[in-house]
């Protein structure tokens, strides 16, 4: 059984093409997309791969199709390195033919072994992706008795969309939803549903508020000696620095720097920056606007460790620096390590791991150290409205379910459920070969997750500290942080349940990655969470007289 290449690769090449390679005026330079009649038109060979293991990508000439005599790769920028993109110069020449068809034939005769790689991509479902007048292409394979003839073939036609709008065909016949508004109303739903959850705890919380500073006022007033019961009793404890303060501020500032490069990817997205198969442009930006903000996670930590009077402040930037960066380090060279073994384009070659070495070597590294020395030198003083007693009081004995695990159960439940809807999209676009284009439904539901965060965290903080139990500041942290446990969870019901994602190196990848992605997710919104938390708690101290 022989593998039909002309019925199946190259019928799916040109009818893509067909659709999307059109120009009316045209002018020879293939830097600026235009030709005249007879130019060649640039086609690279990119990769192969099954096609529900996106990560699992190959050479395209991994598989005996026609190859070049000599192997000519295109120039590629970091972002498209990491992407796993290999792009080579196909030995096949379509010349730019007005209203006619320019086609390639090119037969091989392919020896046993050769057919037996093509039928073993054909069981596992391979896809191949090229690159026309810089626009993807792409195939499935199938098994049929036939020889084997390679023939590639392009036709032009005038049409009528603009060329900085051709790119809108891919969103229109990628897996996005084929109804947008239905997408558009269960966000909606989602959202309201959650706002109207999260105002109704906020209006209880506010009135029970209220309750407690009429029944201090009419106790201080009623008698001095009476003795203090609530949130009221432990003023003298509710600001005493928390244990491992070095490494809580550490925490606080690698989340701020992950906040911080959240919303400047949110604004290059929301700009337009981010459209279909602009090849890399998400993983440069995450990696130089990671390296330029590293000065925000340094100086916030050193400034906040300084507050909380610690003295060693390098160590506090050693952990502020590897706090993130180590267990993606680890990560990182655990998978890469795998994609050497399968020779996958995943595998980052020689030079590029020396860039990003250098970047952190000569960006990421200064900067953190320029901002921990800014931080230190800022003076800033903790501000906190009641004076701390020299000796801790005794916490009382809790139930279970005011334990930190089952609080940090119930802080990442309802932000999670905020967001859920949209993680399906987001996971069938990262993991999946879908287009995501609709950045202002993921901003709104962004803002949605940190309004929530900030609000479920913020009530279980005023609940403990009613139970006088003075030890929130980790607690507060962990809750709020909690919902990136919950999608780590979602990522086990995905891969199972929504996807067909298989084999050692796919699922490596999966988890791997979306463990640090999560992990970042959880100092991300742990630094919103206490935040929130401690402008509350400093709120409310300051509304009562404590002495």
């Amino acid at each position: 059984m022989v593998l039909d290449m002309k019925k199946k690769i190259m019928a799916c090449l040109v009818a893509a093409i067909v659709i999307l390679c059109s120009l009316t005026h045209v002018r020879s330079d293939a830097s600026n997309h235009r030709y005249k009649e007879g130019d060649d038109v640039p086609l690279y060979a990119n990769k192969v791969g099954p096609f529900h293991n996106p990560s699992e990508t190959y050479r395209y000439f991994d598989l005996p199709f026609c190859s070049p005599a000599h192997m000519q790769e295109k120039k590629e920028a970091l972002g498209e390195v990491l992407n796993g993109d290999r792009l080579v110069v196909a030995p096949y020449n379509l010349e730019f033919l007005k209203d006619k068809e320019s086609e390639i034939v090119c037969k091989k005769k392919l020896k046993q072994e050769e057919v037996s790689q093509f039928r073993a991509a054909v069981s596992k479902d391979y896809y191949f992706q090229m690159y026309y007048d810089d626009l993807p292409l792409w195939g499935l394979l199938e098994d049929k008795e036939v020889d084997v003839e390679f023939t590639y073939s392009v036709k032009w036609k005038d049409t009528e969309i603009p060329f900085e709008k051709r790119m809108e065909k891919y969103s229109q016949i990628s897996s996005l939803p084929h109804h947008l508004e239905i997408h558009w109303f269960s966000i909606i739903n989602s959202c309201v549903t959650v706002l109207l959850l999260t105002g109704f705890l906020a209006t209880i919380l506010m009135r029970v508020l209220k309750n407690d500073f009429v029944k201090y006022t009419h106790d201080e007033e009623a008698a001095d000696d009476q003795e203090e019961t609530g949130w009221k009793y432990i003023h003298g404890d509710v600001f005493r620095y928390p244990k491992y303060k070095s490494l809580f501020a550490a925490a606080l500032g690698s989340g701020t720097q992950l906040f911080t490069l959240a919303i400047f990817i949110f604004l290059l997205a929301l700009v337009g920056v981010f459209y279909p198969y602009n090849r890399g442009a998400l993983f440069t930006a995450l990696v130089v606007i990671y390296a330029l903000t590293s000065g925000i996670a340094g100086y916030t930590a050193a400034s906040f460790y300084c507050q909380l009077e610690g003295q060693n402040w390098v160590r506090n930037l050693l952990f502020t620096g590897s706090l993130f960066c180590g267990p993606l380090f680890l990560t990182f060279c655990f998978l890469n390590t795998v994609a050497i073994a399968y020779s996958s384009t995943a595998a980052l070659p020689f030079g590029t791991i020396v860039v990003i070495f250098l970047i952190w070597t000569l960006v990421t590294s200064p900067l953190l150290v320029l901002g921990g020395i800014a931080g230190k030198n800022s003076k800033a003083e903790f501000q906190a409205p009641c004076r701390t007693a020299k000796f801790p009081r005794e916490i009382p004995s809790l139930p279970g379910y005011r334990k930190t695990l089952p609080q940090m159960a119930m802080a990442g439940f309802l932000p999670f459920s905020a967001i859920y809807i949209e993680l399906y999209y987001i996971f069938a676009s990262v993991w999946g070969h879908r287009i995501y284009t609709i950045y202002s439904i993921l901003f709104i539901v962004f803002i949605i997750l940190l309004v929530v965060t900030a609000f479920i965290t913020v009530s279980l903080t005023y609940f403990q500290l009613a139970a006088e139990d003075h030890e929130w500041w980790w607690r507060s942290f962990l809750c709020g942080g909690s919902t990136g446990l919950f999608i780590y969870g979602y990522c086990l019901y995905y891969y199972h349940a929504r996807s067909d994602m298989s084999g050692f190196m796919q699922t490596s990848f999966f988890f791997g990655y979306m463990a640090c992605i999560c992990y970042g997710f959880f100092l991300m919104l742990g630094v919103v969470s206490f935040r929130a938390s401690l402008f509350f708690v400093r709120h409310i101290y300051r509304s009562i007289k404590c002495e």
